[in-house]
């Protein structure tokens, strides 16, 4: 979810950020990346373009560090799982394993561009403040918590996406991005189907099944882009639910991770 809220928030403090940006981007990053700059090296190179263009600007660096924040948070949670003995099955761990590989390299992408500046990882209470007091000892927990943390980074890339409709190039790579958080989104949802046996719990969102209250309410939502399609010919409420998903806005994240700060 990184790119879409970095590049989104830096438009609302500074109007000519994409301007700022265009050479780097059009010209320099999306060509190289394309031809010489093997995937991997993705967060370095546009590390590199962030630190160039906004050296001086302290409202850029408070926003990077708070996306930097948010995925010390996703770090941590699938660091401390991962380590944690008979936390998770062997048949899943392969799973979690690149989950949280994917993380570390979120933050790195993020400590990279900030340098020197970039906050110190704080520390966090994965418990959600005693509501899931078990997640590192009991798979199901410990699975509700993951679910809760890759839907709200889908639902923040949604959320972000109008910011980057200025420059498609950058669109086109923050969505492969996306794409990758998704798949992430819908295996956890699958395994915690499967682990609660829960069939109504599936790998796309239907009413309310299975989402955390304690963190997020509103898989159920049946209002779209400000219509109520309740009761929409030929179409069930479950159906309504799942063909859309709700966006959330800074704030919403905020207070999702401020749950386990």
């Amino acid at each position: 979810m990184d790119i879409f809220k970095i590049l989104d928030e830096i438009q609302k403090i500074d109007g000519d950020a994409m301007g700022r940006l265009e050479h780097a981007t059009r010209r320099h990053f999306m060509s190289k990346i394309g031809s010489k700059i093997a995937a991997v090296a993705v967060p370095t190179a546009f590390a590199s373009i962030v630190n160039k263009a906004y050296a001086q600007s302290a409202g850029a660096i408070d926003i990077l560090n708070f996306a930097l924040t948010l995925e010390y948070l996703e770090d941590g949670f699938y660091q401390t799982a991962n380590a944690a003995a008979g936390l998770i099955p062997s048949t899943d761990k392969a799973i979690f394993t690149q989950i949280g590989k994917h993380e570390t390299q979120h933050v790195a992408f993020l400590k990279g561009a900030l340098g020197a500046k970039a906050v110190a990882k704080p520390t966090f209470d994965f418990t959600g403040k005693g509501a899931f007091a078990t997640v590192f000892t009991d798979y199901n927990t410990f699975l509700t918590v993951s679910h809760a943390l890759e839907d709200t980074g889908v639902r923040a890339y949604k959320g972000q996406a109008g910011g980057l409709m200025a420059d498609p190039d950058l669109l086109q790579y923050a969505l492969q991005v996306h794409s990758v958080e998704a798949r992430h989104a819908s295996i956890v949802r699958k395994l915690l189907g499967a682990a609660t046996g829960n069939a109504a719990i599936k790998s796309w969102i239907t009413n309310a099944a299975g989402a955390p209250a304690a963190v997020y309410a509103g898989d159920d939502n049946k209002t779209q882009g400000g219509v109520n399609l309740t009761g929409l010919a030929g179409k069930s409420d479950a159906a309504i639910t799942e063909a859309f998903d709700e966006p959330l806005t800074k704030d919403q994240v905020l207070a999702i991770a401020g749950l386990f700060l």
